[in-house]
């Protein structure tokens, strides 16, 4: 089951969580708002800030699993097999990285 399909089925089951959050200001095309209110008129139990923000982080999950892998040259570990691991000098260090500096200054 993919992410968006994980979120389909825990807005179905009412589940909620209460997660640490930050208010910010998005435009969006009157094509996806009224998207965005077809799916609260589905999921009565959801706002359609909710819905937006579970939106938002179910694709950001599938976007940073997406950032390429680009092994570098220096070995950093050996997998189960022993086989060497490569640093990565790819985005997904650098976003880990950046993810990292700004959860902390928050």
């Amino acid at each position: 089951m993919n992410r968006v399909q994980h979120l389909l089925k825990a807005w179905a089951q009412e589940l909620q969580t209460t997660p640490r959050v930050k208010n910010v200001t998005v435009k969006l095309s009157a094509q996806d708002y009224a998207r965005i209110r077809a799916l609260t008129e589905i999921y009565p139990d959801r706002s359609e800030e909710q819905i937006l923000s579970e939106l938002l982080s179910a694709m950001l999950d599938e976007v940073e699993e997406a950032l390429p892998y680009i092994p570098g040259k220096s070995v950093v570990a050996e997998d189960e097999f022993g086989d060497p691991v490569y640093e990565d000098i790819g985005l997904s260090r650098k976003f880990e990285q950046l993810k990292q500096k700004f959860a902390k200054t928050g």
